[in-house]
């Protein structure tokens, strides 16, 4: 079992009302595959600069993600600086400088293309589609997207729904994909373009989950540390992809179980900058996290027959 990603490998400058941290490592696929390696094998596709500092991905390495996908081009790496308002629910792009990843096309090496599951992270709808013409049958297709490929590739887009198992995007997006302000009617309207589930990204507030015919809510999890929430969705994905793909079934239990996975992951990326906290995170934390996450959640009670 392996999770293929492809997205990107960046250089990320941040600032937040609690510290700041220049030309970190960043990017879709860095997040992600810091997650996913938690549960199963990585397989990374990207392209960075010369001067990326590649050795700062040696903790990666170390847990097994395997990064000869990842290609060097000539040019500067992909960076992006960016400062968070004090709640960090909005931030505002200082800086973004694409680099060698504005003529990325993505190249599969013969030995990535059996995945079982691939997350097309947040690149051109064509890229995305791009790859899919590159792998073999896996068994989960898993796509994010932005407002800017709704708006500037909407074609694109909506053609690779049909080709996608699960989309993950947050509420705002999911509302402008389909042109329609209610959010359940909004899902559904995606459903019928193809993804059997799709995953609706809510920040601090949680996610939910809209799987087939049923849907599943989990809040974020209660920090009292919050330091850079950088790179938060795409831990959430690849918590809840690598945790999705060491699973040999997927009943509906796997997947509301990968959702709290998900939250889990997320909840440790923004507890510091960039993946710092990856680096020592353990499975045994994962898992204490989970059970806690299960403890916050449960209840039990007796509907009464008349209230």
């Amino acid at each position: 079992m392996s999770v293929l990603v492809v997205g990107s490998v960046a250089l990320d400058s941040v600032i937040t009302p609690f510290g700041k941290a220049d030309e970190v490592i960043g990017g879709s696929a860095v997040f992600f595959s810091a997650a996913a390696s938690l549960f199963t094998d990585v397989h990374v596709v990207g392209v960075v600069g010369p001067d990326y500092p590649r050795a700062d991905l040696s903790f990666l390495t170390d847990r097994g993600v395997d990064l000869s996908g990842v290609e060097t081009a000539e040019g500067e790496s992909f960076r992006w600086a960016g400062k968070y308002s004090y709640d960090l629910n909005s931030r505002e792009t200082l800086d973004t400088r694409l680099g060698v990843f504005a003529d990325f096309q993505p190249r599969i090496p013969d030995a990535f293309r059996n995945a079982r599951t691939v997350f097309l992270g947040n690149i051109h709808p064509s890229l995305q589609a791009s790859v899919l013409d590159q792998v073999e049958r896996p068994d989960l297709v898993a796509c994010d997207t932005m407002n800017f490929w709704i708006n500037g590739a909407r074609a694109e887009l909506e053609a690779l729904l049909g080709r996608v198992d699960l989309l993950m995007v947050n509420d705002e997006e999911t509302r402008q994909l389909a042109d329609e302000p209610n959010l359940v009617k909004a899902v559904r309207w995606i459903q019928e373009r193809g993804p059997r589930a799709v995953v609706v990204k809510k920040g601090e507030h949680g996610a939910m989950l809209f799987h087939e015919n049923e849907i599943f809510f989990v809040p974020g999890y209660p920090l009292e540390d919050v330091r850079d929430p950088t790179g938060a969705g795409d831990s959430f994905a690849g918590g809840f992809l690598g945790y999705l793909d060491s699973t040999p079934h997927w009943d509906d239990g796997a997947w509301r179980r990968a959702m709290v996975y998900g939250s889990v992951t997320g909840s440790f990326a923004v507890a510091d900058f960039s993946v710092r906290r990856f680096r020592t995170l353990s499975r045994d934390e994962v898992a204490e996290r989970a059970r806690l996450f299960r403890r916050l959640t449960a209840v039990e009670f007796e509907i009464a027959d008349a209230l």
